[in-house]
């Protein structure tokens, strides 16, 4: 199982993905002139902006819905992973391919709410919704569906479930198995109780954790400053081959960074638009900015505090490819959440291993609760015609079961299955968001034209000549006093 597992993950991870990741970002990057760059302030405008309505959340929900599945077991032990196999500079090339992804998770999520629907009394949306009505190939939109409901229902919550089992046996010995009773209890009161309840639970807990998460990680970076220039040194030296100690380890460093860093901050794999897409919004971009806004806090702040900790107190390892050791910070401890453990126990006796277990507790379990939310939505575009309610409740049933049995195995079975999981969306979205690149620049450039015009945005797909963006067509046909306001001084090209 293991080697079958390891072959498959070879081929799905392959460079040719790698490179796929980063170019994608850099070509969006180009092609916005840098909107991750120029429209900052806006992203931060926009995400405290806007109500929820009976249909859909506010744009603040859906960010931390949407942080509920970047903000995981990845910002933890994924960068301590990252950072064994790749060395610090690994770290580096997480921050790079956030910082291109932005503008990867501004198309994504900007296609999302362009082509999104109402089924029932909810906006749904993602990647399946606009292969199909943007590209017109159902076959792929399906394909997509079912490769994430396999994996964000089945794959991904094991690997959450098992960094919490894990951390809470290091820290306080709790059992496995009584650990994997009550997450089970727990996520199955929050998924049962439909979007709004995960929408108000994610609301709620996501900015408490990765604002805590932070705090402590200044902390640990204050009481160590003199050392910080000397870690940000080795963290550009290493990442371009330039320090002599992890210098013949640079192709690890891209690859782990890159591979971690796209399943920390899911930019392009196509997660992202599910949660965006419920949101209530004038303009599909409002949306699209925001997400672009939510990598940065993921990678920028929340993985790059895993990082500082870790290495600004020593308390890691670096392995090469062939098993020998790099370089030696911790003894007997495996790659994973017992590294920032140790580092913090390091500096706060007593505390350190205990408030890891705890973070990894809140992040990793918001994640499990977001994977169900996306694995929903896959079901209901498969399912929007028929509506067969017991499919949403097998679906309930396996994500419960699925983390129950992570919480159990090991790791790096768990980890090597996530992986799967990540790749195969990755490459069937990437390829999906760059044929429909055009119609999310479109809605970005009529954004700014409005915006520059002095108005409040609002979408009219008719007058881009967006085609079958059936929610905002009869929106507006509801309501055609907005045909006033959405036509621009100067046509957009």
């Amino acid at each position: 199982m293991n080697d079958l597992v390891t072959a498959i993950n070879g081929i799905i991870w392959s460079p040719a993905l790698i490179a796929l990741c980063l170019g994608v970002g850099l070509y969006f990057s180009l092609r916005s002139r840098f909107l991750q760059v120029r429209h900052v302030r806006e992203m931060i405008r926009l995400m405290l902006e806007g109500k929820s309505s009976e249909q859909g959340v506010s744009s603040f929900q859906a960010l931390t819905m949407t942080l509920a599945g970047r903000v995981g077991t990845g910002n933890i032990a994924g960068v301590a992973t990252a950072i064994t196999f790749g060395g610090p500079g690994a770290v580096f090339w997480m921050w790079a391919v956030a910082f291109l992804g932005a503008s990867s998770a501004f198309v994504e999520s900007t296609l999302g709410q362009v082509y999104k629907e109402q089924i029932g009394k909810q906006y749904r949306g993602g990647p399946a919704f606009y292969i199909e009505k943007g590209l017109g190939i159902k076959w792929y939109a399906w394909t997509f569906a079912i490769a994430t409901v396999f994996a964000t229902g089945l794959l991904l919550p094991g690997v959450q479930a098992n960094s919490i089992a894990e951390g809470l046996k290091t820290a306080v010995g709790i059992d496995p198995n009584v650990t994997a009773a009550v997450l089970a209890i727990a996520l199955a009161f929050i998924i049962f109780g439909g979007v709004k309840r995960i929408a108000t639970f994610a609301e709620l807990v996501v900015p408490f954790m990765a604002l805590g998460y932070i705090v402590v990680a200044c902390v640990i970076v204050f009481l160590h400053i003199e050392q910080l220039p000397a870690v940000i040194s080795l963290i550009v030296s290493s990442a371009f081959g330039l320090d002599a100690g992890f210098g013949a380890i640079i192709g690890m460093a891209i690859m782990w960074g890159v591979k971690r860093g796209v399943y920390s901050n899911e930019a392009g794999q196509g997660t992202g638009p599910h949660a965006s897409s419920a949101a209530e919004v004038s303009h599909p971009a409002k949306q699209g900015l925001v997400q672009g806004f939510s990598v940065y806090i993921d990678t920028l702040f929340v993985c790059s505090a895993t990082a500082f900790m870790l290495l600004i107190t020593g308390q890691y390892n670096v392995e090469a490819p062939d098993g020998t050791q790099i370089f030696v910070g911790v003894q007997g401890v495996a790659a994973g959440p017992g590294y920032v453990q140790t580092a913090l126990e390091s500096v706060m006796p007593g505390f350190g291993a205990l408030f890891v277990a705890i973070a990894l507790l809140f992040f990793a379990f918001t994640t499990i609760v977001a994977y169900y939310y996306i694995a929903e939505t896959n079901i209901a575009y498969m399912d929007r015609h028929a509506r067969h309610p017991w499919l949403n409740f097998a679906l309930k049933i396996a994500i419960v079961a699925a983390t129950v049995y992570g919480a159990v195995k090991t790791a790096d079975v768990a980890w090597a299955l996530g992986d799967i999981g990540v790749g195969l969306m990755a490459w069937l979205n990437i390829v999906a968001i760059v044929l429909l690149r055009n119609v999310a620049f479109k809605c970005l450039r009529d954004y700014e034209a409005q915006k520059k015009a002095g108005k409040d945005p609002v979408f009219d797909p008719v007058a881009l000549g967006i085609k079958n963006a059936d929610y905002w067509e009869q929106r507006n046909a509801a309501s055609p006093t907005q045909q006033d306001t959405v036509r621009l001084d100067t046509p957009v090209k």
